[in-house]
């Protein structure tokens, strides 16, 4: 149950601007998803090498996909919105957000591990790369493409259930997020 008493800014961002904020938090999410789909068309569809494939962003700015840090950074972002927005759902929606945010928790430590062999130059494995431990199995286009679309289903899912809440949750937020039914 969320504190509808409770003061401060988190309280703030989950109450009255909770709405706005997750639509905020919900483009960002799905801008960047779109960065990993179109990457993916670019190698599937278009036939372009991996190295060629850097997305939108990444063609007329190719540094964007070579810097752990703007990855690690992302990866961040994407954690603290999904922990400081957590406390705003309720119910099923709250259950789909947790996912959300724990899958997002692993796929930040896949980052850090990135970055740190991107800062060191000692490499997982002996590889000629920085490779997080999934990345040991999968390719990393694929496993990124991968990871985003796993925190992005159970976010959208839960943003839906927190939209359109039964009754019992709607009298448990503190927010204006539920359409009225």
């Amino acid at each position: 149950m969320v504190d509808k008493n409770a003061t401060g800014w988190t309280a703030t961002l989950n109450s009255r601007h909770h709405r706005a904020a997750v639509a905020i938090f919900g483009l960002i999410v799905l801008a960047h998803w779109a960065e990993h789909v179109s990457q993916a068309v670019q190698i599937w569809v278009l036939g372009w090498t991996t190295a060629e494939a850097r997305g939108v962003l990444g063609i007329p700015f190719p540094w964007l996909i070579e810097s752990e840090w703007l990855h690690y950074g992302y990866a961040i972002i994407m954690l603290a919105g999904l922990f400081l927005l957590r406390r705003g759902f309720t119910g099923r929606s709250r259950t789909w957000w947790t996912v959300a945010l724990g899958l997002q928790f692993w796929h930040h430590i896949e980052h850090l591990l990135l970055l740190v062999q991107a800062t060191t130059h000692s490499y997982l494995g002996g590889q000629a790369a920085p490779t997080s431990i999934v990345q040991l199995l999968i390719p990393r286009v694929e496993l990124h493409l991968f990871y985003n679309t796993v925190v992005t289903i159970p976010m959208i899912v839960a943003m839906l259930l927190h939209r359109h809440a039964r009754e019992d949750e709607r009298r448990a937020m503190a927010c204006t997020c539920a359409v009225a039914l």
